[in-house]
């Protein structure tokens, strides 16, 4: 679609996170200001680099550190911003309510992100009920509170994900976070450590297995005395247990556990828009398969599984993931304004994982099986580059420069 070079085009992002500051700062790249008009919807007013999560948990990190406020380096770009969360989408008229208000737009963007289904678990909280989880800053810093608390009087932990969860790095990266912890406390005799997945087998992670992440797991947890249960769905937490649907009651005075996630209620509210989850469907360029003028990367795209397991574990969309997404949908834009070839990449993804005293580097391209390419490599230089990486790249996103 080549809309030409005659009106100045308006373009809407919803969301403040990876995919709503790389989409806008590409956008803002590779079209003039002169040419678009670019506006950036948040419900947050600050950016967080949600990887550290667990570390904030650990209390290796503060939110200030992992954050910075979005309107002053949104508006250092000529990009406007909006505080406030999108409350329907009229994919029809081209419009997006916002606080009660219309918005219009030429294109949208949608990297809304996730709702946490904390309800589909009875008891997992953390607000109103015992379970903690890391899909939040606030769920993280109320997880961080209740271990300095746990400390004070330990005892055993289940640590893992819900049936249906994606995001499945966090649960692995505690569980290696707590041991090291309690081991350099001289504590962790007091604390039993269970580990429960949904996965048919340890690194499943939702996208069929890494190469040899499933042996490597294997054998971490077992040197660790980490017990594991994989194929469980996780059925209730309470005050002193986590009771699985099989009927198996395993103690823990500390559970954290991540629950699946479902679409944002804005996409929910709007007719024709998402599919049953909430999640939004698109072609190979990011494009809403129906509408197109909207796009939608990140976590807010509708993956299908990539293979049917006894326990639903479902396809993750990682930071490093959302971004390329994001520039691909950026690209995209600016091809239907100009009038140049659109892109279709199958996004790869490259993880660190903190093991507390070391870290795995894995990556897999394409995401999906069958792959080009599968790496994996273990040793305390990829902590220190996990480490080195969260600043720069939010530095990266609060400057522009992605």
């Amino acid at each position: 679609m080549n809309t030409g070079h005659s009106k100045k085009h308006r373009v809407v992002i919803l969301g403040g996170s990876f995919g709503g500051l790389t989409a806008a700062h590409e956008l803002r790249r590779l079209l003039p200001r002169g040419q678009v008009d670019i506006t950036v919807v948040s419900k947050d007013d600050r950016f967080y680099f949600v990887p550290s999560l667990p570390w904030v948990t650990m209390g290796h990190k503060t939110l200030e550190q992992i954050s910075f406020q979005l309107e002053p380096s949104l508006k250092a770009k000529k990009i406007a911003c909006i505080i406030g969360e999108a409350e329907r989408i009229d994919a029809g008229a081209s419009k997006v309510v916002v606080g009660g208000k219309d918005l219009d737009y030429d294109f949208l963007v949608i990297a809304t992100g996730h709702r946490s289904a904390n309800e589909a678990v009875p008891g997992l909280g953390p607000f109103d009920g015992p379970g903690h989880s890391l899909m939040s800053p606030r769920e993280a810093v109320e997880a961080g509170e209740a271990w300095h608390r746990f400390l004070d009087d330990p005892g055993p932990m289940v640590i893992g994900c819900a049936p249906g969860a994606s995001c499945l790095g966090p649960a692995y990266e505690l569980a290696f976070e707590v041991d090291h912890a309690l081991k350099r406390r001289r504590m962790r005799h007091h604390v039993p450590i269970t580990f429960v997945t949904p996965e048919p087998f340890l690194g499943h992670f939702g996208v069929g297995g890494m190469g040899r992440a499933r042996q490597f797991l294997e054998g971490e947890l077992e040197h660790r005395d980490i017990r594991y249960r994989t194929s469980v769905a996780v059925s209730k937490i309470t005050e002193s247990s986590v009771e699985l649907a099989g009927g198996e009651v395993i103690e823990s005075r500390y559970s954290m556990i991540i629950p699946p996630l479902a679409g944002v209620p804005a996409i929910a509210r709007s007719a024709g828009l998402g599919n049953p989850k909430g999640f939004v469907p698109t072609d190979e360029g990011f494009r809403h398969k129906e509408f197109e003028n909207i796009y939608a990367v990140g976590v807010a795209v509708g993956y299908p599984p990539v293979d049917q397991t006894p326990v639903p574990v479902n396809f993750p969309k990682t930071g490093h993931m959302t971004v390329q997404m994001a520039k691909t949908a950026a690209h995209n834009i600016a091809a239907a304004i100009n009038g140049g070839e659109r892109v279709t990449r199958p996004p790869f993804v490259l993880c660190i994982m903190d093991m507390g005293d070391r870290a795995a580097k894995m990556l897999a391209d394409p995401v999906r099986p069958p792959r080009n390419r599968v790496e994996m490599s273990v040793g305390r230089r990829w902590l220190w580059a996990k480490q080195a990486y969260a600043p720069y790249f939010t530095w990266k996103m609060k400057t522009g420069r992605v």
